[in-house]
This record gives structure tokens, C-alpha cells and sequence, in this order.
């Protein structure tokens, strides 16, 4: 249900004024004259004196107090665009390189699936709300803003954060896993291109963002030109606030293997990462495991709505104002005419 707000409340603290007004130009002195005979005034409108007297004095009261209300401005919501005040952005950053065309089983008994399928799976579980292969639910988070990133050589923005989820869970739908040159793991530009969306969501005090990459960060650019590194990035996440979760879906690497040392540095990134900034790193191997971060990261990242905030107000202050001057207009016409006395 809509509530009545005021722009500037303050105003109403001066009500009592209206009142002021009524009992002033009630209890007035007004102008007499002296006549040695009263017979010349028989038949003379005296008998609705208190009519002329506080009639006049309610409608300068009335106008007063109307006057009072447009200064505060009197508002009701347009429900039609509302924000929630106390829920949370997230924004997920998905690895769409080539080795995210992997293999990896999604539950028990089932064809495996392509590691970007089994992210975008539990992606939704965590946006939309359900229940997983393994018996756990999800709770939507229909109040949140989120929006997703396409981890490459050159991160996407591909659904800024938004509420209408429909329309970011197609967005996930379209994402494809990228060969050639776009085929590289960016994870420092696409950490800041993640903030600079976070930081232009407004009404909401946390803000979090979801990092989900299986390979080792490779620069896009070099020399000066360069892009930062993950912990450059991680460095502003934690100067502006903001926790990094990050999830490994790679495979374990061998820790014997001088081949996965490659391995072994982007495990170690997405743990500083997330440990600079205050989130938790994850290792998800499979699908089963990825259910289990985005559930631990949905039981952490929560908060109960309470109030919303809206984009656009209906206001109401000009009706407020064009009733003050009716009233001004209708005593001072009623003061000629109807209740018009002697002396004029």
C-alpha cells in the first residue's frame, strides 16, 4: 500500500501558524463609527456578524495551512518503480574461454556437460530459486539487482544489474564458449569492469561480486597499454568495500606435473583474490561442487527487504498551492460581497 510522504517535512513543524492566523484576524480590532441614532442601520446584516468574523478567519487559516503543505511537498510513490532499499547487487563474472568446453559431471548417473553448462546451471539455481540434483534448495533472490560479465580475452558486459532476472537468464542462455584470439581469461579487466558496474547501483549497500573462472589470467595487451592484474583489481575491490568470491571449476592440477604449473598459479590467484577482499575462494571441480559455493554463497550473501526506495514520485504541491490561492481569492471576494458589513 502506498504511504503520503513530504520532500521537505520540516515544514509541517510551522502547522500551528494556520491556527495563528485563524484567531488574529478573528479577535482584530476593527474600524467603528459612532451614530447618535442605531435606527438607520435596522434591517442591516448585524445578526451574521460571526459568520463575516470567523468565516474570513478560518478560510486565511485554511489557506495558510494549504500553503504550508505545497512548501512540504506532499508525494505518493509510483509502485511501478520501485527499488529495493536494503537488498544487494551482485554481479557474476563467467569464464567463457575455450577450456570452459570441458567435460564435467553435473550430478550422479547423468551425461556430463560442458563446465560453462554446469556453471550456468547452478547460476540460475542461485538467481531464480529451485532445487539441486542433490536435494538442496535455492531461495530467489527476485529482490536483488544482479547483472553478468563474459570472462575472455576482452571482458563483456552482457546484462548489466538488473531485476528483471528473465532477461538476464536469457543473456546466460546466449553465452557461448569463445576460440582464438578471444579464447584468453582477462580475470584483472574483468574484476574492474565488475566494479565500475557496481559502483553505478545505486540504493543498495552490499555489493558483492562472483568470479567463476577455470584458467590462469592472461593479459589482453602489453607494455604500458596492459590491463591490470588480478590483484591490482583485487587491491580496488577491497578499497571500495566490495568482497570478490571466486570459484575455480578447472581441474585439480597435478601437483607433480611441471605441465600444471599454469594450473597451479590461477588456483593461487582466485585465493588471493578473494582473500585481499574479504570473500572465500572455492574449488569446484564438477557440477556438485559448484552447487555447493553458490549455495555457501547465497546463505552468506542475504539480506531480509524491509522498505523500498522508487525512481518516480507523484507530487502533489501544486494542488496544495492553487488551493491556498482559492481560498485567499474566495475570502476576499466574500468580504465584498456576501459578507460585506457597515462601515465598508
Amino acid at each position: 500500500m502506498r504511504s503520503l510522504s513530504f520532500t521537505n517535512p520540516e515544514f509541517l513543524w510551522l502547522t500551528p501558524v494556520a491556527l495563528l492566523i485563524v484567531w488574529s484576524w478573528a479577535t482584530r480590532r476593527r474600524t467603528a463609527i459612532r451614530f447618535s441614532d442605531v435606527s438607520l442601520f435596522t434591517g442591516s446584516r448585524g445578526g451574521r456578524a460571526w459568520r463575516v468574523v470567523w468565516g474570513g478567519a478560518i478560510l486565511r487559516g485554511l489557506a495558510c495551512l494549504a500553503l504550508l503543505l505545497a512548501c512540504a511537498g506532499p508525494r505518493l510513490p509510483d509502485e511501478r518503480t520501485r527499488l529495493p532499499a536494503d537488498a544487494i547487487a551482485v554481479m557474476m563474472v563467467m569464464d567463457v574461454s575455450d577450456t570452459m568446453g570441458g567435460m564435467v559431471s553435473w550430478s550422479p548417473g547423468t551425461p556430463e556437460i560442458t563446465r560453462l553448462d554446469a556453471a550456468r546451471r547452478a547460476f540460475k539455481l542461485f538467481v531464480v530459486g529451485g532445487e539441486s540434483p542433490d536435494g538442496s534448495k535455492f531461495e530467489s533472490r527476485s529482490s536483488d539487482q544482479i547483472g553478468l560479465i563474459a570472462l575472455a580475452s576482452v571482458p563483456q558486459t552482457v546484462c548489466p544489474l538488473t531485476l528483471n532476472h528473465s532477461v538476464l537468464l536469457k543473456e546466460a542462455d546466449d553465452l557461448t564458449v569463445k576460440g582464438g584470439v578471444d579464447a584468453g581469461t582477462n580475470i584483472g579487466d574483468a574484476i574492474a569492469e565488475a566494479l565500475i558496474r557496481l559502483e553505478a547501483a545505486k540504493g543498495v549497500k552490499t555489493k558483492v561480486l562472483i568470479l567463476l573462472s577455470d584458467g590462469q589470467h592472461v593479459q589482453s595487451k602489453e607494455g604500458n597499454d596492459a590491463g591490470l592484474w588480478p590483484r591490482q583489481a583485487a587491491q580496488l575491490a577491497a578499497n571500495l568495500g566490495y568482497k570478490i568470491y571466486t570459484i575455480d571449476a578447472g581441474p585439480d592440477p597435478d601437483p607433480s606435473s611441471p605441465a600444471d604449473d599454469e594450473r597451479r598459479q590461477g588456483r593461487e590467484t582466485l585465493r588471493v583474490v578473494a582473500e585481499m577482499t574479504g570473500g572465500r575462494a572455492f574449488t569446484a571441480t564438477g557440477g556438485p561442487a559448484m552447487l555447493t559455493a553458490f549455495k555457501e554463497i547465497d546463505a552468506t550473501q542475504r539480506v531480509p527487504v524491509e522498505t523500498f526506495q522508487y525512481r518516480r514520485y507523484f507530487e502533489f504541491y501544486w494542488w496544495c498551492a492553487a488551493a491556498a490561492v482559492v481560498f485567499i481569492a474566495l475570502a476576499r471576494v466574500l468580504d465584498r460581497t456576501r459578507w460585506r458589513v457597515v462601515p465598508a
